[in-house]
């Protein structure tokens, strides 16, 4: 095992993917399943905007545990641009 390996097994990461709406947030943790393998279910967060309490106004955040930090966040962000998202850096 060298250094880099080390720091991998190590680290944890968690990715918060913003999505507009629900069905969106559904998808990608679909998509997540698929390509990225992701072993844990990510978490769906409905996230309203400040001062809003109408469900049309609200955000969802697909939470997505990464132990060893195996998950490239540039094919995240990819991902989450896919469905009119970003991802939040943590």
């Amino acid at each position: 095992m060298n250094d880099d390996d080390t720091l991998r097994a190590n680290s944890h990461a968690r990715h918060v993917l913003v999505l507009p709406d629900r069905d969106a947030a559904e998808e990608v943790v679909e998509a997540l399943t698929e390509r990225f393998g992701v072993a844990e279910e990510p978490q769906l967060v409905r996230d309203a905007l400040a001062g809003e309490d109408d469900a049309e106004d609200a955000q969802w955040l697909v939470v997505v545990e990464d132990p060893g930090a195996a998950h490239d966040p540039a094919l995240l962000d990819e991902l989450a641009a896919e469905y009119e998202g970003w991802r939040e850096a943590e």
